[in-house]
């Protein structure tokens, strides 16, 4: 029998669709602890994904940095680390955290070292107690234990977290499942600064030729600096099609921020969950850097109109669900991939952990 010979054309393309199915193979991930050190490192492949921080210096467990698959940090590096030319504002942004600016008055997102001592009775922590496990395969986790406490170390909320990460030759997965249980009567009044929130690599910024200053509840103002060099070059989109600076206090299902990192085409989008309090989801996303999903700052974002503040007996709980996509190559994540992404996401089964 004589067997069909392929065109030099369709030689190629059989040869790129095996490297694009090869490249989506799921792969190993290894979760490792450091209990001395306070950390936990998540490998995709081999590969450092990202690390879970939970140091007593930092005023809240973080996910830093994040990385593309390629290797690609797509989170700003300070304040924990140094790299020319990255902005030094917001010592709070501290790559991947969960956490919210007014909690029975105490402001668990801006507190940092940055704050002076007399202050600091005006802010809370996130003290993480425990690691409740943590698994390797072809999906890593990691679950903690963590205590929203005022600076007398009283706790207001028990914080139970569960991790799930797993990646591809060109993504990368974070599910995130968080249970709040109030330890007494506790109000999320509704605020601007919340709920899931990443500050992104230089890159990933939108550009800018002016100064922006931004003020928090307690008067505090935060000037962000112009850009004066080409690396920003990133922008936002939303499900309901918000692109740019009008993605800012919006809802959607989604939302992606993409731009260009050296050769490649990154795309970090963060997904809601149907069973989230409030949603879809308003999205405080900045050009600036920061990209945060919150639902639960209403009043900041419809100018007043109406309010979401959030209301827990001692003994209730809360759960939030969020999904982090983070996609490199020669194009962006679609808005018809995105949607995909969301409908498979809301099928998920994510009960609440504790």
């Amino acid at each position: 029998m004589t067997r069909p010979v392929l065109s030099s054309g369709a030689l190629l393309l059989l040869v790129a669709c095996f490297s694009e199915a090869a490249a989506q193979q799921t792969e190993p991930v290894r979760v490792t602890k450091d209990a001395k050190a306070k950390k936990i490192d998540v490998f995709v492949g081999k590969q450092l994904f990202t690390s879970f921080l939970y140091p007593d210096s930092l005023e809240k467990p973080v996910l830093y940095p994040l990385r593309a698959a390629n290797g690609t940090v797509v989170t700003r590096s300070f304040p924990l680390d140094s790299r020319p030319g990255d902005p030094t504002d917001h010592p709070h942004h501290i790559g991947a955290w969960f956490n919210f600016e007014n909690v029975n008055g105490l402001d668990f997102w801006n507190n940092s070292y940055a704050i002076p001592k007399e202050k600091k009775a005006n802010y809370g922590w996130i003290k993480t107690d425990r690691i409740v496990s943590t698994s390797s395969g072809p999906i890593g986790a990691l679950t903690y234990h963590a205590n929203w406490t005022n600076q007398q170390n009283e706790v207001l909320l028990q914080e139970t977290t569960r991790f799930e990460f797993s990646g591809t030759g060109r993504a990368r997965t974070i599910d995130r499942v968080t249970t709040l249980k109030a330890d007494r009567d506790v109000t999320f009044t509704d605020a601007k600064d919340g709920l899931l929130g990443l500050r992104l690599a230089h890159e990933l910024q939108m550009p800018s030729d002016q100064d922006q200053k931004f003020t928090d509840s307690k008067g505090i103002v935060t000037t962000v600096k112009a850009g004066t060099d080409q690396l920003a070059n990133g922008t936002y989109l939303t499900s309901a099609g918000k692109r740019g600076n009008d993605a800012w206090s919006t809802r959607g299902a989604w939302c992606k921020v993409y731009g260009k990192m050296g050769a490649d085409s990154v795309t970090v989008a963060i997904l809601d969950y149907p069973q989230n309090p409030n949603y879809p989801t308003f999205w405080h996303a900045r050009g600036y850097g920061l990209f945060a999903a919150n639902p639960l700052g209403e009043k900041v974002f419809t100018n007043g109109k109406s309010a979401k503040n959030l209301q827990l007996k001692k003994g209730e709980s809360v759960t939030f669900r969020y999904r982090i996509l983070i996609d490199e190559g020669t194009t962006t994540l679609s808005t018809q991939q995105l949607n995909e992404a969301a409908a498979a996401f809301a099928k998920k089964s994510l009960a609440a952990v504790k």
